[in-house]
């Protein structure tokens, strides 16, 4: 079903592992995609293959936003996949790696968000990709800098969702736990790290990446019209019972 034919959705991050799998969904369903990252050989070869838009963009440099957002008059859907994760322990953590996770995972997210809903003149939507770490801390592993970040990306989804309401604008989050990408690889290769993550579970198992795309789906489609400022986890059941 097409349910979102000649919707116009912008997903930063695109070619990652979750937002390749959110920029098909979104195409099948029948939107024109524009994918974006600093990759432009990544992003050109997705938009190929999915009959979208290519935006070489990186998220970190807040003016360049604004500027190659220019050429769009409109955008209905916004699915920000950017992000990044630094492992130190915290007396560890440096400068530079919470200023690069911050950056991207959190000061992009605002002003993505900006300049998404200066294009969404009435409704549309806004959907940030954040994880189970939006609200667990984890013991034993170095997560200073992704915790905070993906902790004020909630209330950053409050907020615009707050502002952006009297517009019919709906934001919402997307929280998985590890998915098989490429990102979650080092916790999968080791098979001590793969069976903790699978016992604490309920499901069981990993999530695969359209398992969290569907999510993303369901929130930028017509049954979440009335949604907006909510957090799904898609975890398995693991926030459920920690």
């Amino acid at each position: 079903m097409k349910l979102l034919r000649d919707k116009v959705a912008f997903v930063p991050g695109g070619y990652g592992g979750i937002g390749e799998a959110v920029c098909k969904a979104l195409a099948q369903a029948g939107a024109k995609v524009i994918v974006a990252g600093r990759d432009l050989s990544k992003a050109s070869r997705l938009a190929r293959r999915i009959r979208g838009v290519a935006l070489e963009l990186d998220v970190r440099d807040t003016p360049s936003i604004e500027r190659t957002l220019s050429r769009f008059r409109r955008i209905d859907l916004f699915v920000n996949c950017a992000g990044v994760s630094r492992e130190e322990t915290l007396d560890r953590v440096s400068e530079q790696a919470w200023d690069e996770v911050l950056g991207t995972n959190l000061k992009a997210a605002m002003f993505l968000a900006q300049a998404v809903a200066r294009r969404q003149k009435r409704g549309g939507k806004q959907v940030h990709l954040l994880s189970v770490r939006a609200q667990l801390g984890l013991r034993g592993r170095g997560y200073s800098t992704y915790c905070t970040s993906k902790g004020g990306l909630v209330m950053l989804v409050r907020q615009h969702a707050s502002e952006l309401g009297p517009r019919g604008i709906c934001v919402n989050g997307v929280a998985p736990t590890v998915v098989r990408t490429e990102m979650g690889a080092h916790w999968l290769k080791n098979p001590k790290t793969r069976a903790w993550l699978k016992e604490r579970i309920p499901l069981g198992r990993i999530a695969e990446p359209d398992e969290v795309a569907q999510a993303v789906l369901f929130f930028c489609s017509p049954a979440a019209d009335y949604i907006t400022g909510q957090i799904l986890y898609v975890d398995g059941g693991l926030t459920a019972s920690q």
